[in-house]
């Protein structure tokens, strides 16, 4: 097993460990990867990996997002509600 499997079985169980944070926790995250990101201190190595969270964070945001606004939908097929 190479280290690229072993970081992925990690991550993969990091993930089922770990509850998904709510949209709310996620966005109050974001607000805090930008402040670390715009403190005059931070290295760039630093910098890469609060990028990198930032991004998870916000791809979570758009899934978790885009999952509601179709449940959404199809309440308003089945249920014949007026569309938001």
């Amino acid at each position: 097993m190479d280290g690229q499997e072993r970081e992925e079985d990690r991550t993969l169980g990091e993930e089922a460990e770990a509850p998904a944070p709510s949209l709310e926790a996620a966005f109050a995250q974001i607000e805090d990867v930008i402040a670390r990101l715009e403190d005059e201190e931070i290295t760039l190595e630093e910098s890469f990996e609060e990028y990198h969270k930032g991004m998870e964070l916000l791809r979570y945001c758009n899934e978790k997002i885009d999952r509601v606004e179709k449940k959404v939908l199809k309440i308003n097929e089945d249920g014949g509600l007026d569309e938001f």
